[in-house]
């Protein structure tokens, strides 16, 4: 439990370093530690399908972040001659930081439970009660829509919502004759 605070303050701490920073590029890496802090803080709570969510919305925009930046901004090479104490301790900073982070993100990674051992007791309430309750001969489709109806309904509403929302973008503009 304490590493999720750990983790939090972390999370935390890269936001603020975030917004305050005055580099782009460092701005983007410590969104970066966020969203990645969060997805490691998915994984300890046993929930690995936000968590898989979390690492590709992270790496992605990530990405896109540091290529726009890249792209748009231009570097002054008379800028490196003038590196101060301030620079040095902020590098420090950030690689402490880094450090840290992963050593974390190693410890939280070994809590893991190894692969095809169960981590959730609920599972066994499904396969064991299944066919009882419901009367339902796929267990698959009992769980779905009979004990997880809820959650099923809302991520059919998510999908059905993003469809709506990438075809309102890509339109065209004006009406068809």
């Amino acid at each position: 439990m304490i590493e999720l605070y750990i983790l939090l303050i972390i999370s935390i701490g890269a936001g603020i370093v975030a917004v305050e920073i005055k580099d782009l590029l460092a701005s983007a890496i410590s969104l970066g530690i966020v969203g990645f802090s969060v997805a490691i803080m998915f994984i300890l709570t046993q929930a690995p399908d936000l968590a898989i969510v979390q690492i590709v919305v992270e790496v992605l925009t990530v990405v896109i972040f540091v290529g726009v930046i890249l792209k748009t901004t231009h570097i002054d090479t008379t800028l490196e001659d003038k590196l101060n104490v301030r620079d040095y301790l902020t590098k420090g900073i950030f690689a402490l930081f880094g450090i840290f982070f992963l050593l974390f993100s190693i410890l939280a990674l070994k809590e893991l439970p190894q692969f095809g051992m169960p981590i959730m007791k609920i599972a066994s309430h499904y396969l064991v009660k299944g066919f009882e309750e419901i009367r339902a001969a796929n267990q698959v489709a009992a769980v779905i829509l009979d004990f997880r109806g809820y959650d099923t309904l809302g991520e059919a509403t998510v999908l059905f919502t993003s469809v709506i929302g990438v075809l309102t973008i890509l339109r065209k503009i004006g009406k068809i004759k």
